[in-house]
């Protein structure tokens, strides 16, 4: 989500602090069985794996720069400003060493160091808008992020690197595809155009990055807080308001994070609660975000007729897997076609809990619940007590454990909030992988979802060592078997960071393509349903109280009832994506209410589904069909771990074949080289027509 300009200047190799969100906006979550995640689609072309590149001299894993701490303590404003001043003045120094270099050096290696200069001030600086409680210093890195932008934009645009770089030699396919991801960041930065359409193009990635960093903000620092007597939360955990703050006349006010905004729609039994909390929801960013994302759609089109190009659709999706506009269409075609029955079935089943009241939007999560209750005899709070926050955490641990040999310690790190932690990574041998740095719980001005920082990515090739941050808001007496799957989502994109081990940084963890960056972890969604797995709670907190034998072979069940509806909504949600990126200027706001619209429990008027639809305004533009796309990846994965989530010969491959590699090859070559085939949807598609 926080792609924007890092996803360019990722391919530029000039900075990687991306995420990737698991449950996005309010109403995606909440309307969903299945929590908004990746997939990729149909028959995928393969290239054969060309055989082992020959070894370099590259640094061991070990050896992480002295002095280069796990993420930087800056105090004041003044202190993130003087490091920007510093960095920037630094780069523009390299950017002239760069391009004056006598012939024969080594172009690739130049870059990548450039790469690790901005990326040790930009994998934080795009980290600290969303956890840090300090309001100037959050401003102060939007500051500098928009200052990193800028330099970016402007180096892509250098003739002088640009020829320097295409007269480079590559040693081996690894140093092949990464000068092949530098030529063609250079080119979509308009390093061709004359001067007037570069400076065109420079303004255009300036004003993106500011009308982005404006629609992520609104959502952010969203404080309505909603009034609730105790009487209105009937059905609502008390834990959920008991301690909430009150107004002047005793009422329970309550705010829109991600587990008191789920815990109302889903169980207020009060239809009018329930109304509140989702309008309210959907309403995020309001009126100025529809105006953003509308600025933000036209800017792309603009930025993408500069390059030649009839749609930003077509612009961007020329560099990913899909390819092209016509092959995101068709796959989500076949998705639509797939799952349309299940929808019908699933809405028919709601609508016949209380055949004379007309089902709402507002009524699926609620409905939903109580036929996992009444159907299945799955309460989601009954699985609080079994899965405390801490414990969960562990138990992720014990997870990559079993699976990859490593190990999480705790360490000592001066982090943004005390509720942040810092751990050290080690392989079986004990040598340092990375760090991981983990903040789990909600607050005020917090990023209100879950997500995956690359704070610092990994190179062999210099000794440095990797740097995740997840981040997630659970509930602190527990976490719900769905709050358990999307934690474990989360550190799946922890794990490819931290267990990456590229030679260049630019091509490090989730540098991948954006229609695969997802598949690895929604791949690990399905191992909080495995008894085997659920079993290793008990390793990491002996008084954690067992699951019931037979009750997550129930929740699986119940998981499966309303996955039409989720996919279908899923599928809706990346075909308004693409239609907003595509050839035609259309306004958010009524493309939205048209195409939401013609689905079968229709529009609300006055909600306002666009106004915090943050993936698209940010890195997932013209790629959210990406979700979808990558859970058939994801799917296609999880068949090699048939009979045996926990094995190891199996987590060893995955971990050398995929995990390991970062963006070093194509995700269908990755792929391929792990399954031994390559990758196919039939698991996706036979997932779907399940009943």
């Amino acid at each position: 989500m926080r792609g924007r300009w890092f996803r360019a200047a990722v391919a530029a190799g000039l900075a990687s602090a991306a995420v990737h969100v698991a449950a996005a906006e309010p109403e995606a979550a909440a309307a969903s069985a299945v929590q908004p995640r990746d997939a990729i689609a149909i028959a995928i072309a393969t290239v054969p794996a060309p055989a082992p590149a020959p070894a370099k001299t590259e640094a061991t894993a070990d050896t992480a720069p002295a002095g280069v701490s796990v993420f930087p303590e800056w105090r004041r404003p003044a202190d993130l400003h003087r490091a920007c001043d510093t960095t920037v003045a630094d780069a523009r120094r390299a950017q002239q060493r760069l391009a004056t270099a006598p012939p024969g050096s080594d172009v690739l290696a130049a870059l990548d160091d450039l790469a690790i200069l901005l990326e040790d001030l930009a994998g934080p600086v795009a980290l600290l808008p969303a956890v840090h409680p300090d309001a100037p210093l959050r401003d102060a890195a939007l500051a500098c992020e928009q200052r990193l932008q800028a330099f970016s934009v402007a180096l892509l645009q250098d003739a002088r690197v640009f020829r320097r770089l295409q007269r480079s030699e590559a040693g081996d396919a690894i140093d092949r595809r990464f000068r092949r991801d530098q030529l063609d960041a250079f080119e979509d930065a308009g390093v061709a155009l004359d001067a007037r359409g570069r400076a065109r193009a420079r303004a255009i990635a300036r004003d993106l990055a500011r009308l982005q960093q404006q629609f992520e903000r609104r959502i952010r620092e969203d404080r309505r807080r909603l009034a609730f007597t105790p009487d209105a939360l009937d059905g609502v955990p008390p834990a959920v308001w008991a301690d909430a703050p009150r107004d002047g006349r005793g009422r329970a006010l309550l705010g829109l994070d991600a587990p008191t905004y789920q815990a109302v729609v889903t169980h207020a039994t009060d239809r009018r609660t329930r109304e509140r909390m989702w309008r309210a929801g959907l309403t995020q960013g309001g009126a100025a975000n529809l105006r953003t994302l509308g600025r933000i759609a036209e800017l792309r089109r603009q930025q993408a007729a500069l390059m030649g190009f009839a749609s930003y659709d077509a612009f961007v999706l020329r560099r990913r897997m899909a390819g092209d506009p016509q092959r995101v269409a068709t796959f989500l075609d076949r998705v639509q076609a797939a799952v349309a029955p299940r929808e019908g079935d699933d809405l028919a089943v709601l609508q016949a809990r209380q055949p004379d009241t007309p089902l709402a939007r507002w009524d699926v999560p609620f409905r939903l619940e109580q036929v996992r209750r009444d159907r299945f005899s799955v309460d989601q709070e009954a699985f609080r007590r079994h899965f405390p926050p801490q414990a969960s955490l562990q138990f992720a641990f014990a997870v990559a454990h079993r699976l990859f040999g490593v190990r999480f310690e705790p360490e000592a790190a001066a982090l943004w909030h005390p509720d942040a932690s810092a751990f050290v990574v080690r392989d079986a041998d004990g040598r340092r992988l990375g760090h991981l740095l983990v903040d789990l719980f909600p607050r005020d001005d917090k990023y209100n979802h879950a997500a995956v920082w690359s704070v610092r990515n990994v190179s062999t090739r210099t000794g440095r060592l990797p740097v995740a941050a997840l981040v997630v808001n659970v509930n602190r007496r527990g976490l719900d078997l769905d709050e358990l799957e999307t934690l474990l989502h989360e550190f799946g994109h922890a794990l490819h960071v931290v267990l990456s081990a590229t030679r260049y940084a630019s091509q490090g963890g989730t540098n991948v393509q954006v229609d695969f960056v997802e598949a690895p972890s929604q791949m690990f969604e399905d191992w909080v349903y495995d008894p085997a797995v659920v079993a290793l709670f008990g390793a990491v907190c002996s008084a954690c109280e067992p699951v019931p034998d037979g009750l997550l072979r129930r929740a699986w069940t119940a998981r499966e009832f309303g996955k039409g509806l989720a996919v279908a909504r899923q599928r809706l949600f990346a075909t308004y994506d693409q239609a907003l990126h595509g050839p035609r200027p259309v306004a958010p706001m009524p493309l939205w209410r048209r195409m939401e619209s013609a689905t079968p429990l229709g529009h609300v008027p006055g909600s306002q589904f666009p106004a915090g639809f943050a993936h698209i305004a940010g890195g997932y533009a013209g790629g959210y069909y990406g979700y979808l796309w990558s859970l058939a990846l994801a799917e296609d994965m999880r068949t090699a771990f048939a009979g045996d989530r926990l094995s190891a010969a199996t987590g060893a491959r995955l971990r050398a074949t995929v995990l390991s590699q970062g963006a070093q090859a194509d995700g269908t070559d990755l792929l391929t080289r792990f399954l031994g085939r390559p990758p196919r949807p039939d698991a996706f598609f036979t997932a779907l027509s399940r009943p």
